[in-house]
């Protein structure tokens, strides 16, 4: 019977037994945490989604630039906190930014008549993308840093699915409390959520930096394009930044598609939402599912580069169906579920419950600086850079008169290419050998 591997570390017996007991307990916290950081972010996006669903896809090519420009100016902003503050004070001033504008959200909601959805729809799907982006990216940086490769393979599953839990449990809060106070103070719970989260995580740090011989809340060092060096300087980045291109494309494709649905049969605000916001939560249930069936086995059994290449043949077999059947829609259980929601929640609940632990677990075996700085450049700079291209592409061949069919079978040829760089990606030259310890800093891994 498949499950998770048990959650434990591997500690010498002869360190002092404070040391031992916070390296047994690391999982949980970190587990627990990511609980909170994916609640905040799951109350919070079903609005997002709701203002997209409002103006289509013909218009997701602006929102998705204003995000890529934004991108392309706080990424050197990034590498420079990165370079130049400890990891403690990186992670209390960033969460500590986040929750201050979540609070100064709150106004700006409750005027939402006066300023206009459209206005207001821009801004804040710009900033909910940064968030997204920012906070989670910087999570698992700092998970990488305080586990082993060997750790990591063995508890990066139940991290993942403490974030699961929390991406089901927001969506469960968000569809109770929309109704009853509005939107405006549902950024309020989101703000005390990741308030939870960065107490925790500020915790795991201090416990951290009392372990014998921790040099990880030094700061890193290096220059403010340290990120876009990394990028072509090493072989695996190339690979994941390929990989983020190909898998951004088939999901926003399906996102862009779902947005024209749900403009054209939901016509009030509360009901976008509230699909919005189903689709969230059959999509984390189906990436919990994953989390506590496939993806640990696969992960200590195959190797984290098969949490690449799965999810898109996966992809592959999913879009040539929907080339050939079409649009429409399935029913199960008496419902009616659109076809394109079906895509959309498959391609996303197989990209956050297997491919996106296995990419954390490969990024513990390259150097901090690469996880930091490389890391976050590829999944900021290069995934918005995705969604532009995409989103409009999208619309030009939507112009052009391409149908659903067309467009998933364009999908599928994309989720080819997507399947060949995973398996490159999986088992690039310069990844330290999986049964060693994580490289440490300077460490170069052998090429």
């Amino acid at each position: 019977m498949l499950g998770l591997p048990r959650p434990t570390l591997d500690v010498p017996v002869s360190l002092p037994r404070q040391t031992v007991v916070e390296q047994a307990a690391a999982p949980t916290l970190s587990a627990l945490a990511f609980f909170f950081v994916m609640t905040s972010y799951y109350i919070i996006r079903p609005v997002m989604g709701q203002l997209s669903g409002a103006v289509g896809s013909q218009s997701l090519p602006l929102f998705y630039g204003a995000v890529f420009v934004v991108m392309l100016l706080l990424t050197p902003v990034f590498g420079m906190l990165v370079a130049r503050f400890r990891r403690r004070q990186l992670l209390g001033w960033s969460y500590s930014f986040f929750i201050l504008c979540l609070l100064a959200f709150v106004p700006a909601f409750m005027a939402q008549d006066r300023i206009g959805a459209r206005e207001l729809g821009v801004v804040f799907f710009v900033w909910a993308s940064v968030f997204n982006l920012f906070v989670v990216s910087l999570f698992w940086s700092f998970m990488a840093d305080i586990f082993s490769s060997d750790q990591a393979r063995r508890v990066f599953s139940l991290i993942a699915l403490g974030g699961m839990a929390g991406a089901i449990f927001g969506p469960l809060v968000t569809k109770l409390l929309v109704q009853l106070i509005g939107v405006a103070p549902l950024l309020v719970v989101s703000a005390l959520a990741l308030s939870f989260s960065m107490m925790l995580l500020l915790q795991l740090s201090t416990q951290h930096d009392r372990q014998a011989g921790s040099r990880a809340d030094e700061a890193i060092g290096g220059s403010l394009w340290a990120g876009i060096r990394e990028l072509w300087s090493r072989p695996f980045l190339r690979y994941m930044a390929l990989l983020m291109l190909f898998g951004d494309g088939i999901g926003t494709l399906a996102y862009a598609l779902v947005a024209d649905y749900a403009k054209a049969h939901f016509t009030s605000t509360v009901a976008r939402t509230l699909f919005y916001n189903d689709l969230d939560l059959a999509t984390n249930l189906l990436g919990a599912v994953l989390q506590l069936s496939v993806t640990p086995w696969l992960l200590v059994r195959r190797g984290a580069g098969w949490g690449l290449v799965v999810p898109s043949l996966v992809n592959l077999i999913l879009l040539a169906g929907v080339a050939l059947i079409g649009g429409g829609s399935l029913v199960f259980f008496s419902y009616s579920v659109p076809l394109l929601a079906v895509m959309q929640v498959i391609t996303r609940g197989f990209a956050y419950g297997m491919t996106k632990p296995a990419v954390d677990a490969l990024y513990t075996r390259v150097p901090r600086e690469t996880r930091y700085k490389g890391k976050n450049f590829v999944e900021t700079a290069v995934w918005r850079f995705g969604d532009v291209v995409v989103t409009s592409a999208v619309s030009g061949l939507r112009m052009l008169g391409w149908g659903i069919g067309g467009l998933a079978l364009l999908g599928a040829g994309v989720a080819t290419l997507a399947a060949i760089v995973a398996r490159r990606a999986g088992w690039s030259p310069d990844l330290a050998p999986d049964e060693h310890a994580r490289v440490d800093d300077g460490e170069t891994p052998p090429v």
